[in-house]
């Protein structure tokens, strides 16, 4: 028989198939869906709670929102009866709006081991208010008065292995507390790291980068350098050197961060990097006034903070970015998402959205981490966020530029009410035959650190090699994902077969708090870098 050389090709292409049937996603993609036209205000911060509901909310003083408080309530001592902080449930796409009563306006906060959210500060009678939320279909929040030792704008928040919050810096707060307090008497600790990184009238060290190292300490960046803080004893164990071209990476010049997944083996973690992407040159805020809009940086440093001699790694994006959103990807990637490509954070002063987000590898060489996916069609700049949910898609939401609603037509960057779902490729439905299925333990397990875990899944192939993730939730806002953590657990890369297209594998959970503090994670697992519907589960 004679074949053409098309169908040669043809009939190559399907041996290949038929012989290789794990094929990972295809370069690039990701596809974009519209969740709800509005949930009735814009979603400034965010945070996925342990019961698959997102706690949204902007501020008190924007003016009235587009949803209503219910049974006519308002909030005390004012005419403003719409809420300011909604509920969003995932498995409904539906809102809930909730009462606040301070300004929780460029706040912070973090996920406690109970599941509840811990929030502190804001902006005027909130900026020293602590508020916790415990998700039920009729909680509210919680607020206690002059719960913070200072007051707390613009600050970081991060969970220690103590199962307390550490609350860093902030607008004129050059100092650290904690939360919840060991005693009345226990005050706030002065940090001389954030007077050297002030800058007057443009601070570029608001919303600190900060990351639980596996030491203990913590890993905290402002401006354009870095050190290793031991909290307990108040004491810098490393410096580290400032980032090249000493462009500021904080607020307002505001690029983001992660803390690279950390790969567990034999009850260790070998290498811990952070990345650093974006941002803005040095004097853009002050042109930005002016109203000349610098180009954002167009790089990222990558640093591996347990090397003896950290040094910075330096890459270029294929996109620049300022006010973007870095998430850790089950797989193990880092999503950048949102923001311009001029201009810095504040009111009026970001140019031309960045519609694609981009994908980063960070096991591939460098020249080779970068994969550019499919646009939005709605402009998310300033105050907008974007975290990721338990079946692997990412939800985005907020951007306001203005210190008010505004949706007129005329409006650059109208206020944006909208939530959007980007999927990406690894949830093409092309590949839902190589996703695997969690059978058990089932949602909401729970274990100590060091524990083995056996972990049941149901896959159409048989499986070579898997991987099991846990994911932190973190608290997202202002272009920074607090308390995010991708942990890549120890023991069986290897499935074992125990029934008709039913495998498991055996893991270990994390050794120690300092690697994954106690709290409520996103447990997935990974074949041939799809992932599959996470489970929740607690670590104790």
């Amino acid at each position: 028989m004679t074949f053409s050389y098309p169908f040669f090709c043809y009939y190559i292409l399907l041996l290949f198939l038929f012989l290789h049937p794990r094929p990972c996603p295809a370069a690039g993609g990701g596809s974009w869906s519209l969740l709800l036209p509005s949930i009735g205000l814009s979603a400034m911060h965010m945070q996925l709670l342990p019961n698959d509901r997102v706690v949204m909310y902007d501020r008190t003083d924007f003016g009235t929102s587009n949803i209503s408080l219910p049974n006519g309530k308002c909030r005390p001592n004012t005419t403003d009866c719409s809420a300011h902080s909604v509920e969003y449930d995932i498995a409904s796409n539906s809102v809930r709006p909730l009462m606040v009563l301070t300004d929780f306006w460029c706040s912070s906060g973090s996920l406690m081991p109970d599941g509840t959210l811990v929030q502190t500060g804001g902006w005027t009678n909130g900026i020293r208010v602590v508020r916790n939320y415990k998700s039920c279909d009729k909680c509210d929040w919680q607020e206690v008065p002059l719960g913070l030792s200072q007051p707390r704008w613009y600050a970081t928040n991060h969970l220690l292995p103590d199962g307390r919050q550490i609350i860093i810096g902030g607008r004129n707060s050059f100092n650290y507390e904690f939360y919840p307090k060991k005693s009345s008497a226990e005050k706030d600790f002065f940090m001389m790291f954030l007077v050297q990184t002030n800058v007057q009238d443009i601070e570029n060290n608001l919303y600190p980068f900060v990351f639980l190292n596996t030491d203990g300490n913590l890993f905290i960046y402002a401006n354009d350098r870095a050190m290793l803080f031991d909290y307990v004893r108040n004491k810098v164990v490393t410096t580290y050197p400032a980032i090249p071209g000493g462009d500021p990476r904080n607020y307002p010049s505001t690029g983001s961060a992660v803390l690279l997944p950390l790969h567990i083996e034999q009850g260790k973690v070998a290498n811990v990097e952070v990345l650093i992407c974006g941002g803005a040159p040095r004097e853009a805020y002050k042109h930005a006034d002016e109203g000349k809009y610098d180009k954002a940086l167009d790089n990222c440093g990558r640093i591996k903070i347990s090397d003896p001699d950290p040094q910075w790694d330096m890459d270029t994006m294929p996109l620049a970015r300022v006010m973007g959103d870095m998430l850790l990807l089950p797989t193990g990637d880092v999503l950048i998402i949102n923001g311009g490509s001029a201009g810095v954070a504040g009111w009026e002063v970001g140019r031309d959205p960045v519609l694609s987000p981009v994908i980063y590898r960070p096991d591939k060489e460098k020249g080779d981490r970068f994969e550019v996916q499919n646009a939005s069609k709605i402009p998310r700049m300033y105050h907008s966020t974007a975290i990721v949910l338990r079946d692997g898609r990412v939800l985005v939401g907020g951007s306001n530029p203005h210190d008010k609603y505004e949706f007129s037509k005329d409006t650059l960057y109208a206020t944006e009410l909208s939530l959007e779902a980007f999927s990406p490729s690894y949830l093409d439905p092309s590949l839902s035959g190589l996703r695997p299925n969690i059978i058990a333990p089932k949602t909401g397990t729970s274990f100590h650190h060091g524990d083995q875990l056996t972990i049941q899944f149901k896959l159409s192939v048989d499986p070579k090699l898997v991987w099991v993730t846990m994911l932190a939730p973190p608290f997202n806002t202002h272009s920074f994902s607090m308390n995010q953590r991708l942990l890549i657990l120890d023991g069986e890369k290897t499935a074992v077969a125990v029934g008709k297209s039913l495998y498991k594998v055996t893991v270990m959970a994390p050794p120690s708090g300092n690697i994954a503090p106690s709290g409520h994670y996103l447990l997935f697992v990974v074949h041939s870098e799809i992932p599959s519907e996470a489970i929740w589960v607690r670590l104790l």
